[in-house]
């Protein structure tokens, strides 16, 4: 029986064996970072009453987001869509991966199975809705959670996706974006922040403690993140090359070098340094390089990572201080801010020495995709929040919030 023909994003699948051994590492480590990365890093900083909900979001974003990505996501993501709009989103030729099997493979990386490009990719997809949840955690009703990642997925994460990896305009004028600042950090700040200005600050902003509950849950979280970056960053090369081995090592390097200038100017400004800093830099470095970890060399890293510390701790204390919204965890502030640093910077940085890709790099060109990226982002979530906001509703009440959202939300609750 003949082989059924390729579709438009397709490619006849020429195995790599090496690679596909890697990448299976890969999907693993990212999906570790949202589930239990993600959960147990945010779980900690919010108050105990409200420990379960948190942690119950990334779960119900990981379930949302990977039955719509077998349904549509992947086809809007990387599929091709008709010539008047493939610009901005894929088609839907291969909605419920129609037309994949085990001898197809994407046209980006011929090398993996097509199976295995998905799932990898589906990890990406997963982790994005979940960090936006940083923004609005404590207040959000549950139900509208739901209802809001599975709408964003489709109408934000894919397009963006599209536009800038999968044959989208964004890829096409020479945005670079080895592993995600866009795609992934500053899509999830900016709509993080939109939703923390829509849905407004958590009832005794300002005036009650709000400190962590656990800071040792929200550094098994950050261990847990950064293991799973090497899988972020390095298999971003799609290959088990010299791509992935720089990839990986400016992803220690930055990451270090981040936490050590959050620590300095947090310990000049508050005169002591905090775990929570430390913490809050490593993640913060981790995002900042992210989208230049296969297109720089360890000096471009080191200096990325020395950069985006102080730059998230802005972020996430001064000017959230200065404007006075309540971005809970700080997704803008640290994956907002660290994601448009790393975005311009890799237009300082790249490097044609270390990947190909970097050759004609510009400052400009990064800068007029975020602006793509962030408006995209910004439209998009304020008309998400807007559809929860008549369907759902979008906020606990103040008497459900005080109660706590483990108990009013989910009948949980720590004994």
């Amino acid at each position: 029986m003949p082989p059924s023909p390729l579709m438009a994003h397709q490619a006849a699948l020429e195995i790599d064996p090496a690679a596909t051994g890697w990448i299976l590492t890969s999907t693993a480590l990212v999906l570790l970072m949202t589930l239990p990365g993600l959960a147990l890093f945010y779980g900690g900083m919010v108050r105990r009453k409200n420990l379960l909900a948190t942690i119950a979001q990334s779960t119900a974003a990981l379930a949302i987001v990977t039955v719509l990505w077998f349904v549509a996501g992947y086809s809007l993501s990387f599929g091709q869509g008709p010539a008047a709009v493939n610009s901005l989103v894929g088609g839907l030729d291969a909605a419920f991966l129609r037309g994949v099997g085990i001898d197809t493979a994407h046209s980006l990386s011929p090398g993996l199975p097509e199976f295995l490009w998905i799932a990898y990719q589906l990890t990406f997809a997963i982790i994005t809705p979940a960090l936006i949840a940083g923004a609005f955690a404590e207040r959000m009703k549950f139900s509208a959670s739901l209802l809001f990642f599975g709408l964003w997925h489709l109408i934000v994460y894919a397009p963006i996706c599209h536009q800038v990896w999968g044959g989208g305009y964004l890829g096409s004028m020479g945005v670079l974006d080895f592993a995600g600042g866009a795609v992934v950090h500053v899509n999830a700040g900016v709509a993080g922040l939109v939703c923390a200005l829509v849905l407004g600050p958590r009832h005794g902003f300002g005036r009650d403690n709000m400190a962590p509950h656990n800071l040792s849950l929200t550094a098994i979280g950050t261990g847990l993140l950064f293991v799973g970056w090497l899988g972020f960053n390095a298999g971003s090369a799609w290959a088990a090359d010299g791509i992935a081995a720089v990839a990986a090592l400016n992803t220690i390097l930055a990451a270090a070098t981040a936490a050590l200038g959050w620590m300095i100017v947090e310990w000049i400004d508050h005169k002591k340094p905090t775990l929570l800093g430390l913490l809050s830099g490593i993640v913060g470095g981790l995002v900042g390089v992210t989208p230049a970890a296969g297109l720089v060399d360890p000096m471009g890293a080191f200096l990325i990572g020395a950069i985006s510390g102080p730059a998230c701790y802005f972020g996430a204390v001064w000017l959230k201080r200065a404007l006075k919204y309540d971005d809970s965890l700080d997704a803008f502030g640290v994956h907002g801010m660290g994601g448009i640093v790393g975005a311009l910077l890799t237009g300082v940085f790249a490097s044609a020495a270390i990947n190909p890709a970097a050759d004609g790099a510009s400052i400009l060109n990064q800068a007029l995709g975020l602006v793509a990226v962030i408006a995209w982002s910004a439209v998009g979530t304020f008309a998400v929040l807007m559809i929860c906001r008549f369907t759902t509703g979008l906020k606990v009440t103040r008497e459900q919030e005080i109660e706590g959202l483990d108990v009013t939300q989910h009948g949980e609750g720590l004994h």
